[in-house]
């Protein structure tokens, strides 16, 4: 299967909080849009790796995604290294992307900035063609995507084009509290983390909110890049 958009999360839930918005919207507009998790996300506090499996699952109907693939990288410990490299260098090659979307390049956990770099990297030498690659027992074409992109996490960097989201950050809400173990919950008597305050909670529509009042809508999903954006036209930008 041939998707346009693939988009790689060290955790699963990072695509929904970092993309869920502009995943949606690209689906809306026809697109073929992917997820693969590197890890479990065995190590987190709340929750187990079974929960967030079944979690990522009914996240993935919401979006409406045509497929969601776990590699199963040690949470909190994979590195970026040929092994590694190899197993997202298959997902790559599998389905053929033309944009990924990955992990904030530096954040507070470690993981997002490790999954970011892993990504980018495996996205450059997926397209060597001496870097050979087998997936059930078939070998693979070489393939590299046009854009890779990295959305924005915990902190607050400052991106280098945002996506009018509008319309579509009610469905971004709705996937994120699919993790049911993950955030705001009052009747929850597992102890508290970073994300599970109800500030972290409303800050995915707030953060939105802003980023959408600066280019004059109501929402919007901010992106960084690893080279110039280009346009057309003028008439390319709003």
């Amino acid at each position: 299967m041939k998707l346009d958009i693939l988009v790689f999360g060290a955790h699963p839930d990072d695509a929904e909080l970092g993309a869920g918005a502009t995943i949606a919207k690209e689906i809306a507009n026809g697109k073929k849009v992917g997820i693969v998790d590197l890890t479990r996300g065995e190590l987190g506090t709340r929750g187990t790796a079974e929960t967030r499996d079944k979690e990522a699952a009914t996240a993935a109907k919401i979006l409406g995604v045509s497929v969601r693939e776990n590699l199963a990288f040690k949470d909190g410990f994979f590195v970026n290294d040929r092994k590694h490299q190899l197993e997202v260098i298959k997902m790559i090659r599998k389905y053929k992307p033309e944009i990924v979307l990955c992990n904030a390049i530096d954040d507070r956990h470690i993981d997002h900035g490790k999954g970011s770099k892993l990504v980018s990297d495996a996205c450059f030498l997926s397209g060597l063609l001496k870097i050979e690659t087998e997936l059930d027992g078939e070998p693979q074409e070489k393939w590299r995507p046009k854009h890779v992109y990295h959305y924005i996490q915990w902190k607050n960097i400052e991106p280098d084009f945002v996506v009018d989201v509008t319309g579509f950050i009610d469905i971004k809400v709705k996937s994120v509290l699919a993790y049911e173990t993950q955030f705001y919950d009052t009747n929850s008597t597992a102890p508290q983390t970073p994300i599970t305050s109800q500030n972290f909670l409303e800050s995915i529509t707030y953060r939105a909110q802003d980023l959408g009042r600066l280019i004059g809508t109501d929402y919007a999903e901010g992106f960084t890049v690893e080279r110039y954006v280009a346009v057309n036209t003028l008439d390319d930008l709003i």
